[in-house]
C-alpha cells in the first residue's frame, strides 16, 4: 500500500543522507547516475539493518536500487531546476522549452522518490502499457516535412534518421542583429553582477526592451531577487507564471522593459517591438548559461531582430556553470584557477570551452536518441504486432 512505499522511501533517502559522496557513492551528472561502491553497499547493508527496518526492502539488490534513486533524487534533482512544484504536484521541467509537463513522469519509482523528498503525497507509479520512439512514429506517416530555424546543425542526424534532407531557405528580410559577443567570469557571483550591470546599461540607461534567459527556474528567481535590490522594475517568466506567458511577451518588446525567463520566452512568435523600441536598437538578449545544445542557444537569441527589426545579443557565463562542470570539468575547473590568478578567460578560450562541453553533450544525447530508437526496432522485431510502416 501508499504507507509501505513511504516507509520504504523515507527509509531509502534516510540511509541515502548519511553516505559520503566519493566513498559510498559515485555521481555521474552528465549521464544523471548515482552508482554505489562496494562499500557503499557494505554501508547500506549496515545502516538497513541499524535501523531496524530492513525488512522494508525484499532484497539486498532492492535495498541498494531504492539506495541509487534516492542519492539521485537528493544530489542529481533540484527543485526548480529539474522539476517545480505546482499545487503540492511535482512537474517535470523541459530544459529545451523552460515549460512544465505536467502529464509526464519519470520511470521506476524516481518521480515518487522525489515525492517523498518533498514531502509530498505519493502518485502511483506508472505501468507502460505500449511504447515507440518519436522517430518510428514520425517515420510511419506516409508524408514527411518539418520546418525549424535551427534545423542545420542536425541535418546529418534528420538525414539518417528520416531519409530527408534539409534545404535553407533564405532570410524574408536582411538581419540587422548585432552580436555583443560573449564573455565569462569566474563564478556565478560575478557572472550575475555583470548582467544586472548590463540591464542597467541597456533598459535603464538606453531605454531598450531587454529579454534575460535563464536555464532554470531557480536561476530566474535569484535574478528576480538582485534587479529588484537594484531596484529596476522587470517581470518573470518561468514554468511558475506559464498562464501569463502570451501577456507578458506581448510586452515585452515595449521600450525599457525587462523580462527574465527560461527558454520558454515567446518561442513560436515574434516579440514586437513598442513605439521608440526600434530607434533606440531595438529588443536586446542576455543569455545567462549555455544550454547542452548550440540549438538552444540560437533559438534564446533569435527572439531579437525578427523579420528585418534591430536587436542584439551577449552571453554572460560562469565557469561553474552546470553545462562546464558536468561536461568539461577539468578545462573548467584548469580556467578556473587561471582566473584566479588574474588571467581572465579570453574568447578563444571561452570559445573551446564550450564547443568541448556542448559536443560532448550533444554527442551522447545523440547516442541515447540512436540508442532507443535501435531498442525500438529490436522490440518491434521482436514483437512483431505493428508492422513494416516505416
Amino acid at each position: 500500500g501508499r504507507d509501505g512505499q513511504r516507509a520504504d522511501r523515507d527509509l531509502a533517502l534516510g540511509i541515502a543522507g548519511l553516505l559520503e559522496p566519493g566513498t559510498h557513492y559515485v555521481l555521474e551528472p552528465a549521464h544523471r547516475r548515482v552508482r554505489l561502491t562496494d562499500a557503499g553497499r557494505e554501508a547500506v547493508d549496515t545502516l538497513a539493518e541499524e535501523s531496524g527496518q530492513a525488512a522494508v526492502f525484499a532484497s539486498t539488490r532492492e535495498a541498494d536500487e531504492a539506495i541509487e534513486r534516492a542519492l539521485a533524487a537528493l544530489h542529481l534533482y533540484a527543485r526548480d531546476q529539474q522539476y517545480v512544484v505546482v499545487e503540492g504536484k511535482i512537474q517535470i521541467v523541459d530544459e529545451s522549452t523552460g515549460r512544465a509537463m505536467p502529464d509526464r513522469a519519470w520511470e521506476r519509482g524516481l518521480h515518487q522518490m522525489i515525492e517523498a523528498k518533498e514531502a509530498l503525497e505519493l502518485t502511483g507509479a506508472r505501468e507502460t502499457l505500449a511504447r515507440i520512439t518519436y522517430q518510428r512514429l514520425f517515420r510511419r506517416y506516409l508524408r514527411l516535412a518539418g520546418m525549424s530555424g535551427t534545423a542545420t546543425e542536425v541535418a546529418a542526424e534528420i538525414g539518417s534518421t528520416y531519409g530527408l534532407s534539409v534545404v535553407r531557405v533564405p532570410l524574408h528580410r536582411p538581419s540587422q542583429r548585432v552580436d555583443r559577443g560573449a564573455r565569462c567570469f569566474v563564478d556565478s557571483a560575478a557572472k550575475w553582477a555583470a548582467v544586472v550591470e548590463a540591464v542597467e546599461r541597456v533598459a535603464v540607461q538606453e531605454g531598450r526592451p531587454v529579454l534575460v534567459g535563464t536555464r532554470t527556474v531557480k536561476a530566474s528567481e535569484e535574478l528576480s531577487g538582485l534587479l529588484a535590490a537594484r531596484g529596476i522594475d522587470h517581470v518573470v517568466l518561468n514554468a511558475k507564471q506559464d498562464r501569463d506567458e502570451a501577456s507578458i511577451i506581448a510586452r515585452a518588446g515595449e521600450a525599457g522593459r525587462v523580462t527574465v525567463a527560461t527558454n520558454m520566452a515567446g518561442r513560436g512568435t515574434d516579440i514586437v517591438l513598442g513605439p521608440g523600441a526600434a530607434e533606440r536598437g531595438g529588443l536586446h538578449v542576455i543569455l545567462t548559461e549555455y544550454h547542452e545544445s548550440r540549438r538552444i542557444d540560437r533559438q534564446l537569441f533569435g527572439r531579437s531582430a525578427r523579420q528585418g527589426d534591430p536587436g542584439s545579443d551577449e552571453a554572460l557565463v560562469a565557469l561553474d556553470d552546470e553545462l562546464f562542470l558536468t561536461q568539461v570539468p577539468r578545462l573548467a575547473n584548469a580556467l578556473a584557477r587561471r582566473a584566479r590568478d588574474g588571467r581572465p578567460v579570453g574568447r578563444v578560450a571561452l570559445a573551446v570551452l564550450r564547443y568541448a562541453a556542448q559536443r560532448a553533450a550533444e554527442a551522447r544525447n545523440r547516442d541515447a536518441r540512436m540508442n532507443n530508437l535501435e531498442q525500438d526496432r529490436r522490440f518491434a522485431r521482436l514483437l512483431a504486432f505493428a508492422g513494416r510502416g516505416e
